[in-house]
């Protein structure tokens, strides 16, 4: 009996402390997170490294296998757990990829981060303002709690990356199912960058 009332105050305890986690939290996990990958992409000379050099550091902050559930849609559940497991790793490499070429070595945005908010439990929107390279871009990014916060999306002048990619994924599902997507996602990754 006393063992199941310690189980019971342990998973209360962990379920509350979810929910009592503040969107202050989230906004300091991801500035550590930026600070991290412009740290990584500072040490890296040559661009055509950027992508691996980053990965380590995105895989640590961002919820491939969130994004990539997310973007295949409702396909995902008819997926075998091997696609699903090709399907994050193509996803994470086409992500990863995309977004270390955007960076130039020896210049780095200049990000306002703006007040946090909670648009459901487990989940925080952090809304940011970035100058890079004279351009200024309105980018959030939505954080999602799963053993920490990570982020699941990242909304760039009003576009969700996920919302993008799962308009395209889920054309290709309807003409041909899981292998359609992942045929897809491989000739994505093997293009010349």
């Amino acid at each position: 009996m006393i063992s199941r009332i310690l189980l019971a105050t342990l998973i209360t305890c962990s379920f509350a402390a979810r929910l009592a986690a503040s969107p202050e939290e989230a906004q300091k996990r991801l500035k550590t997170a930026v600070n991290e990958v412009l740290a990584v992409a500072d040490r890296v000379a040559n661009r055509a490294n950027m992508a691996e050099s980053l990965r380590p550091t995105l895989q640590k902050h961002i919820s491939f296998e969130t994004m990539t559930r997310r973007a295949v849609g409702l396909g995902w559940k008819t997926f075998t757990p091997a696609q699903q497991k090709q399907a994050i790793q193509l996803f994470s490499t086409l992500i990863i990829r995309s977004y270390s070429s955007k960076f130039t070595p020896g210049e780095y945005p200049v990000i306002n981060y703006q007040k946090a908010q909670t648009p459901a439990t487990g989940r925080v929107d952090v809304p940011t303002s970035m100058v890079y390279k004279g351009s200024r871009y309105s980018v959030t990014y939505r954080m999602e709690q799963e053993s920490g916060w990570r982020i699941a999306d990242v909304v760039i002048e009003g576009v969700s990356l996920v919302a993008n990619y799962r308009s395209q994924l889920d054309a290709q599902y309807k003409k041909g199912g899981a292998e359609a997507v992942l045929g897809s996602l491989a000739q994505s990754v093997s293009r010349p960058q």
